[in-house]
């Protein structure tokens, strides 16, 4: 159980930079600090003369619509022309960079996997078709929700937090609805095997179990589950496990008030100070750091 493979993101760590830069938010390392974040396209780019190099995001999902403007963005290693009314899907951990023509006017929605978490349903289908990165067309419906999550998220009146999840959960169901129209559905064997795996993941991740559990539970081999999952996200299922296993700790870290040791144990380890190391490793702040910033604690 203790032999759990630990992941280095670099994200907040000392150390050599890697090649591809970390970042927590649009443009800048700063941890989500709300329940959604919600800015102009122009808000930071224009400090950095409308170019952002590539890098990503360890534990964000990004959505972004051209109002005016446009320019390329480069996803995954592909440049994708950018033009009014289009939509920019960036899961989790996907490398991405964008260069904008200046004065582009648009918005970014920033919305935390622990969120998507809790809206995405398995037996939905929508984490798949979200899972890919991509430029698609934006309809009148997703240009007014963008509007009202960002009048909303500007605001600070009662129901706040509430308002911008729900707004947010139906952002993400319409684009993915945008994603599935434009890919002509997404009902091959693959990405099924992917929504399988990821329903085995919502059911199991607290049991610790390991890609080859996964793997027998699906019949196919651990190589195959890597393919299937190297294809839906860019990323290995071995760390898809850990990320969701390091998503309920921080769930647990924000809306609970459990001690450490205790959310240690109820995720499965044995050991809370493994636990921490793992946690520290993955997020690059150990669990009691992160609660004690979200609490504006000093120290």
């Amino acid at each position: 159980m203790e032999g759990f493979v630990i992941v280095l993101y670099y994200s907040n760590m000392k150390g050599p930079a890697p090649a591809i830069r970390i970042y927590n938010l649009f443009g800048e390392s700063g941890d989500l600090p709300d329940v959604v974040h919600c800015e102009t396209i122009a808000a930071r780019s224009v400090l950095h003369d409308w170019t952002l190099a590539v890098h990503r995001h360890a534990r964000l999902h990004q959505v972004l619509l051209i109002e005016r403007g446009g320019g390329e963005a480069t996803l995954d290693g592909r440049v994708v022309p950018l033009k009014p009314m289009q939509i920019v899907n960036v899961p989790v951990g996907h490398v991405h960079g964008f260069r904008f023509v200046p004065e582009t006017q648009g918005w970014v929605l920033t919305i935390a996997a622990e969120i998507l978490d809790e809206a995405l349903l398995a037996a939905e289908g929508l984490r798949g078709a979200l899972s890919r990165s991509a430029v698609v067309r934006g309809t009148p419906q997703i240009r007014a929700i963008m509007k009202q999550i960002f009048a909303e998220h500007a605001a600070r009146d009662f129901g706040r937090a509430h308002v911008l999840r729900a707004l947010s959960s139906a952002m993400i169901g319409l684009v993915a609805r945008a994603l599935t129209s434009e890919s002509g559905g997404n009902g091959t064997v693959e990405s099924s095997l992917f929504r399988r795996f990821e329903a085995l993941l919502e059911q199991h991740h607290l049991e610790r179990w390991s890609v080859a559990d996964y793997a027998e539970a699906l019949a196919v081999t651990p190589t195959h589950l890597n393919r299937i999952t190297r294809a839906a996200t860019g990323d290995t299922a071995s760390h898809l496990i850990l990320n969701r296993l390091i998503r309920e700790a921080r769930r647990n870290l924000v809306y609970t008030n459990l001690p450490v040791s205790t959310i240690a144990y109820t995720l499965g380890f044995e050991d809370p100070a493994y636990f921490s190391r793992v946690y520290a490793a993955a997020t690059g702040v150990s669990p009691r750091a992160f609660r004690a910033q979200l609490h504006g604690d000093e120290g």
